[in-house]
């Protein structure tokens, strides 16, 4: 049985016992080709019939090729009669289950049997072995055209967005980022509103004053979004808010003219889809997306959840079952409810891609696991909580709205206050929550009754402030707001995230995601030449993101034709990116657009606008910015090194220990501020004799072992490597022979 987790393998191995190999194949096997010597590298796409879809060369690395060797040696030696392949139960899965499938045919194999398995418990994998699935081909085609969208967008916007400095374009990384600038550009044009409100405390209640009515003429009324929103309790009188907080220290009491009361029922959340799992472990543990995924994917593979890649809150029945029984011995049969399931179970939920199970405990009744780990325990405990709080009754309330009036003050004053009578499916949810009120207060809760205020220098208090732009997107928010618009799947959220932070087009800071200037550049610049137009496709818009995603569900459920599906894309893309790879040839470089911001700093403001004529630098266009580059060039004279230049210089300087004014001074520079910029700046130069200097350091460590196993790949002695550099002994080898060895050993290991 061929598995894609040796952690999973190793669980499967116990379940059936002698007379089984069980191996993992470490996910992909084959990839589309993309490095140096691979047949078809250079190819966005490959051509193929109306009514089909590209014969691509799928290739593999040399690693990948090793270890599925390794598994075919080791069936045959132990005459191997029959083949399971058990990948995962996702469209990646079956991708991988058809790649490995043909290759095994090819070596021998074609006794074969496709099983599945939703969780890796014993009862699951055996009545997989009673079943012969077969390779849904469907759901690999599904995969096929995913694979062919994103590399002929990858390939093809590259070339736009490269000739601007900036890295790739993705098919759904670059419309998730798109989210992320959108709000940061929606907090630059914030524009703050100042108001003051007044609370204090009596009698175990919060109040506020209401000092105007939403038709109140002087409402204060928030219209930074979309929806203008009243807030009745916030007012631009200080003086009227500073009367309240006098009237009330005088009389220091409150009467009760009005009380209200009700019962809230708090219904629980549905079982964990990927998305609200990696929202609650960030909000609940702390954790980033990537941990949360890992954590999860080791709970899986012990056999210890269901698979965590899913869009659906369904759960089997006989688990439903299993945790209502547990509820019932534990808390009583007024705790058990009657289940809640997400919008996924709605009819023609449009944005579901699977029939798979939410996330659940594979047996309900543990609620903790006997592991080590305790981050594994931690994440299995939410899990557990959460499906098991599904099943569980309303929590219930006792709400209480007051009204209440003071002396002198013509403005109503109002708090409320509940407390807790129904625990419900909080009973399980505890560990998360804070201390909840099971009482009511003890001031009598009557019409008329007197309640004091206890005066103090923050009670009552006037809170003066201004609003503030919109949250920044979190890890976990964004990827509920790819969820909301249908772009993106449970096997992608982390990876887009992960994508757009390693390519440094968003920073993380403090859990915020912020736009770098790339970030920006690429949204701001290069997308809308693929966005605004007048062809109907707005390639990187969330629309058109999200119906191809629609669409490759639709392949893979057998409702759509994968090479019309393909085709239409192609033509679709064609028609956009000729006319934006034809505009985008006259965008300046980010390069251009640096230099000549720094010729800009050395010119009179004057100079500046008579140059750009009103023009922001960003709006430039190639043909416009070279003269202004050339001008600024004549008259601003030697430019001063750039920022790059001046870190460079004082990061060097740190590592080899040298003092940097005295080195500055040796070379005839009074200072960084008179270091000169370009290629033959005092910068450069400078620069130039720090590099030489590190480059008589000792060799490090990790250049050394390089040498040792590129040295053995090529089974060279160590001797004879040193000798290609003129190096006495690996010991001796210093940092510049050592990075010119390795580079020469590459190049022989290429051969």
């Amino acid at each position: 049985m061929i598995m894609e987790s040796g952690a999973k393998a190793k669980t499967v191995k116990k379940y059936l016992g002698k007379g089984w190999i069980v191996d993992a194949c470490g996910g992909h096997i084959d990839r589309l080709p993309s490095k140096k010597g691979e047949k078809g590298k250079n190819e966005a796409m490959w051509k193929s019939e109306p009514d089909k879809l590209p014969d691509a060369p799928w290739t593999s690395d040399r690693n990948k090729k090793e270890k599925i060797n390794k598994i075919i040696k080791n069936a045959k030696s132990k005459k191997v009669d029959e083949v399971f392949i058990a990948t995962d139960p996702d469209r990646e899965g079956e991708f991988i289950a058809w790649r490995l499938s043909e290759t095994f045919i090819k070596a021998g194999f074609k006794n074969q049997r496709r099983v599945v398995f939703n969780e890796v418990t014993e009862e699951s994998v055996l009545d997989a072995l009673t079943r012969n699935d077969g390779i849904d081909f469907k759901i690999v085609d599904a995969a096929k055209v995913r694979m062919f969208m994103d590399r002929l967008i990858g390939w093809e916007c590259a070339n736009v967005s490269r000739r601007s400095g900036i890295g790739s374009m993705g098919r759904v990384q670059t419309p998730t980022l798109g989210f992320i600038v959108e709000k940061e550009l929606e907090r630059e044009s914030h524009i703050p509103k100042k108001y003051h409100s007044v609370n204090f405390n009596s009698g175990e209640v919060k109040f506020k004053i209401r000092f105007h009515e939403k038709n109140d003429k002087n409402a204060w009324i928030d219209d930074s979004s979309t929806k203008p929103k009243h807030f009745p309790d916030r007012t631009f009188d200080l003086d009227l808010a500073e009367k309240s907080i006098k009237l009330l220290k005088e009389n220091k009491k409150i009467q009760l003219k009005s009380i209200k009361n009700s019962k809230q029922h708090r219904k629980p959340k549905p079982p964990f889809t990927t998305d609200t799992l990696l929202q609650a472990s960030n909000s609940s543990l702390g954790w980033s997306l990537k941990k949360t995924s890992d954590i999860a994917g080791e709970l899986y593979n012990l056999g210890h959840i269901t698979y965590i890649r899913t869009d659906s809150t369904r759960t089997n029945q006989d688990a439903r079952k299993e945790i209502k029984e547990y509820i019932s011995n534990e808390f009583g049969n007024d705790y058990i409810g009657q289940g809640v399931l997400g919008n996924d179970t709605k009819k023609e939920s449009s944005k579901i891609q699977d029939a798979h199970e939410a996330i659940r405990p594979t047996r309900p009744k543990i609620n903790e696991i006997d592991e080590k780990d305790d981050d594994l325990k931690k994440l299995y405990r939410l899990i557990w909580s959460r499906f098991a709080g599904s099943q569980m009754s309303d929590s219930i309330r006792e709400n209480r709205s007051i009204n209440a009036v003071t002396k002198g003050l013509d403005k109503d004053i109002t708090g409320s206050l509940s407390w807790r009578i129904h625990s419900g499916w909080e009973e399980v949810f505890q560990e998360y929550h804070g201390k909840v009120r099971t009482k009511p207060p003890e001031n009598k809760l009557e019409i008329d009754e007197v309640w004091s205020i206890d005066i103090n220098n923050d009670n009552p208090e006037l809170i003066s402030e201004q609003t503030k732009p919109p949250r920044r997107y979190s890890e976990s928010s964004i990827v509920q707001e790819m969820k909301r618009a249908g772009i993106g799947r449970p096997s992608t959220y982390v990876s887009m995230v992960q994508r757009i932070l390693a390519k440094g087009y968003v920073e993380k800071k403090n859990g915020s995601l912020i736009p770098t200037e790339n970030g920006k550049r690429l949204w701001l610049e290069v997308v809308p030449l693929y966005n605004n137009h007048s062809e109907k496709v707005e390639l990187f818009s969330t629309k058109f993101t999200s119906i191809m995603e629609s669409k490759l569900d639709n392949i893979a459920n057998n409702n759509d034709n994968s090479s019309k599906v393909w085709h239409e894309f192609v033509k679709d893309f064609y028609n956009i990116h000729t006319k934006a790879d034809d505009d985008s040839k006259n965008i300046p470089s980010i390069k251009q657009i640096n230099l000549l911001k720094d010729l800009l700093s050395n010119i009179s403001k004057v100079e500046q606008e008579s140059m750009l004529r009103g023009k922001e630098i960003n709006l430039l266009t190639r043909d416009e910015i070279k003269p202004i580059i050339d001008n600024a060039i004549k008259i601003s004279g030697p430019r001063r090194a750039s920022k790059k230049q001046i870190d460079l210089i004082i990061k060097k300087c740190n590592q080899l220990g040298i003092i940097l004014d005295d080195f500055l001074n040796e070379n005839n520079v009074d200072d960084l501020e008179s270091l000169t910029g370009g290629s033959n700046g005092t910068a450069s130069l400078i620069i130039g004799q720090l590099f030489d200097i590190g480059g008589k350091e000792p060799a490090t460590e990790n250049q050394i072992k390089a040498i040792r196993n590129i040295s053995k790949y090529l089974e060279i002695k160590i001797e004879d490597a040193m000798a290609i550099v003129k190096a006495t002994t690996i010991e001796e080898i210093n940092k510049k022979d050592a990075s010119d060895l390795i580079g020469k050993m590459k190049k022989m290991k290429k051969k």
